[in-house]
């Protein structure tokens, strides 16, 4: 049995939150038919078809999207990311000149074209890479001779870990790590600098280093909840980073699982939803994909009716506002710890063992959600972001003897 609630009028048309479906797909008639099948309970579209043969396909890209907007909602647009093998690729339509096909696409559909997703998870593949045998394979003694800013970058990290291995030399900060991600994989990704310098909203999903995803130049992150990662610890990090660096976030809801059914029960998306926007997102979205059975992706009706009852809570009752800046934990300057579990990464370069302050900071850290859930924001000490600035109630620091 289908189950449709597109012909509901809530009573509010406008949330004050954009609310919608990534969608991942690679056919027009499977998006028109959600869109179709949402129209009447989101105000976004998020057309996430990343590089496969959708994105790679402009009169398809604008037909998708001029229904969407037809329909009323807002669009942002995924093409991927301008680089195959080191390569910028060729083949690719945005090798037009991106400020014509921005502009083109602002006339076409005004306000309702929010800007760019652009990449995708570029700080959870840093903590997620496997580094060491990366090192390995190419001979990190050759990286000196390149002579790139990037393969510096790089050949400096490898002397530092190999010095941990020789003497035990335990890093004694992160700079370098926190360098290379900034400026040697975010701020020299062309397709990135092009649309930066085009001066076009760029967004992206991620898992972790939010702080600088923000710092490289992303304009609006979405937190993945998912994955059974604790909600309120994602919201903290990516609301604390937004907050400091007077950028926008949102919540992306994704997998719960690695295989069929792909997301959580209704009634929890409706809760990480729910979260995220009594949080201050600005932004919520739920990822669809992959399209295996039907034309509604990972989509069921059970999760329809669950966002079809956010979307008319929202707009038919009030929450409580938990987005003042009540408490912020502040962790070391470019501690970039994944923190999903006690044995994450950092940076991916280095293990939980080379770090002595990873017990401290994740009992605090628990402590902390414990009692403040999502009014926590997790920041970093940064000069150039002076906590004090920010109007925070309480203050607590990694290394805090007493709460």
């Amino acid at each position: 049995m289908q189950l449709f609630y597109s012909n509901a009028t809530p009573a509010k048309a406008d949330p004050g939150v954009y609310v919608g479906i990534a969608y991942g797909g690679d056919t027009t008639e499977d998006a028109k038919t959600l869109i179709d099948r949402v129209e009447g309970y989101t105000n976004l579209f998020i057309l996430d078809s990343g590089r496969n043969a959708l994105s790679r396909n402009e009169t398809n890209v604008e037909e998708v999207c001029d229904y969407a907007v037809a329909k009323g909602l807002s669009i942002i647009v995924n093409l991927g990311i301008d680089v195959v093998d080191n390569k910028s690729d060729s083949t690719w339509f945005w090798q037009q000149p991106i400020n014509d096909t921005i502009e083109r696409w602002n006339q076409r559909w005004g306000g309702k074209f929010l800007g760019i997703y652009y990449n995708d998870e570029p700080g959870g593949i840093q903590l997620d890479g496997d580094w060491a045998n990366w090192f390995r394979l190419i001979n990190g003694e050759n990286l000196n001779k390149i002579g790139w800013e990037t393969t510096d970058l790089l050949y400096q990290i490898y002397q530092k870990m190999k010095d941990t291995m020789i003497n035990g030399t335990l890093p004694q900060n992160y700079d370098l790590e926190a360098n290379f991600f900034v400026n040697g994989v975010l701020k020299s990704d062309p397709g990135f600098v092009e649309l930066n310098n085009a001066g076009i909203t760029t967004f992206t999903s991620d898992y972790g280093l939010y702080w600088w995803d923000y710092l490289g130049g992303y304009n609006v992150m979405f937190a993945e909840l998912g994955w059974n990662a604790s909600v309120a610890e994602q919201i903290a990090l990516v609301k604390g980073a937004a907050r400091m660096q007077d950028k926008e976030w949102g919540a992306m809801i994704t997998w719960k699982y690695d295989s069929s059914p792909y997301l959580d029960e209704g009634y929890q998306i409706y809760n990480q939803m729910t979260a995220a926007y009594q949080a201050g997102a600005k932004f919520i979205t739920v990822f669809n994909y992959p399209y295996e059975d039907g034309h509604y992706g990972t989509l069921g009706n059970d999760q329809f009716f669950y966002l079809y009852r956010f979307w008319n809570d929202i707009t038919t009752q009030k929450f409580p506002d938990l987005s003042v800046p009540n408490a912020a934990l502040v962790l070391p300057q470019n501690f970039g710890w994944g923190m999903r579990h006690p044995n994450d990464t950092i940076w991916g370069f280095w293990t939980t063992t080379t770090d002595n302050r990873i017990s401290q900071v994740a009992m605090i850290t628990s402590m902390l959600l414990g009692y403040y859930g999502t009014q926590l924001d997790i920041v970093y000490q940064d000069p150039a972001f002076p906590v004090a600035n920010m109007g925070y109630r309480h203050v607590y620091y990694w290394n805090s003897t007493a709460l």
